[in-house]
C-alpha cells in the first residue's frame, strides 16, 4: 500500500501503480484465506498485525505525509519510507536461511521461491536505474544479495535433506530385520530345550532297563 502511495503522488509511475494495484488484490486474497482457515489464536495475533501494520502506521503516515509536509518534499520523504519498509521484508527471510545453517534442510525454503526473489529484485533494479529512481532501485540490491544467499544455502544443504530422508527410510526396515530376528532365535531355544530334557530321559531309560540283569 505504502508503494501504491508513493506512485500516486510520483508523476509518471503508471508501472508502480499497476504493479502494486496487482499486488494489493493477491495479498487482500492471500490474507483473507489464511484467516478463513487459521486457528483462533493465530487470526487473533493476524487481525492485531494487520490492522496495526495496515490501518494505523500506512493512516500515521498518510496523515503525516499529506498535510504536515510541503508537496516539494513529499515525493522523496514517502519513498525513503517505503526504502525502508522493503528492506526489512527483504531481511525477513533471514530468519529461514538461519534456520536452514541450523538444521541443515531446504525444507522451509523452496529453491523456486528464492530464485523468483532474486529475479523480481534484478527486474525491478534495472527498472529503478531506466527510471532514475533510487527509492526502487536501492532495496532490490539487497534483495538480490539475499536471493543469492539462499539459492547457494540450497545447493549446499540440499543433498543432507536427502540423506537424512534415505536414513529415516532404512531405519523402519532395520528395526524390523531385529524383530525378525528376534523371533527367530527365541523359536530356536524351545527345540534345543526339548532335545537336552529328551537326553535327560535316555540315561534314565537305560538304567531301568539294566538294573534287573
Amino acid at each position: 500500500m505504502l508503494w501504491l502511495y508513493y506512485a500516486l503522488v510520483k508523476k509518471g509511475a503508471f508501472l508502480l501503480i499497476t504493479i502494486n494495484s496487482f499486488g494489493c488484490v493477491v495479498e487482500t486474497v492471500y490474507i483473507s484465506m489464511y484467516l478463513a482457515y487459521a486457528s483462533k489464536d493465530s487470526r487473533k495475533s493476524a487481525m492485531k498485525l494487520f490492522v496495526a501494520m495496515n490501518v494505523v502506521i500506512f493512516s500515521f503516515i498518510l496523515i503525516l505525509t499529506h498535510f504536515m509536509l510541503k508537496s516539494s518534499i513529499r515525493v522523496p520523504v514517502i519513498g525513503w519510507i517505503c526504502v525502508s519498509i522493503s528492506v526489512s521484508v527483504f531481511a525477513a527471510p533471514l530468519n529461514i536461511m538461519a534456520r536452514v545453517v541450523r538444521t541443515k534442510s531446504v525444507e522451509f525454503m523452496p529453491f523456486n521461491l528464492s530464485f523468483f526473489l532474486t529475479l523480481s529484485a534484478v527486474m525491478w533494479f534495472s527498472c529503478g536505474l531506466f527510471i532514475k529512481d533510487l527509492c526502487v532501485a536501492l532495496p532490490n540490491v539487497l534483495g538480490f544479495i539475499l536471493g543469492m544467499l539462499q539459492m547457494i544455502l540450497y545447493a549446499v544443504y540440499r543433498h543432507s535433506e536427502r540423506a537424512t530422508a534415505m536414513d529415516e527410510k532404512k531405519l523402519p526396515e532395520q528395526t524390523k530385520n531385529i524383530v525378525v530376528l528376534g523371533t527367530l532365535s527365541a523359536s530356536e531355544v524351545h527345540p534345543v530345550a526339548l532335545d537336552i530334557q529328551h537326553a535327560d530321559k535316555q540315561p534314565v531309560a537305560a538304567d531301568s532297563n539294566e538294573c534287573p540283569v
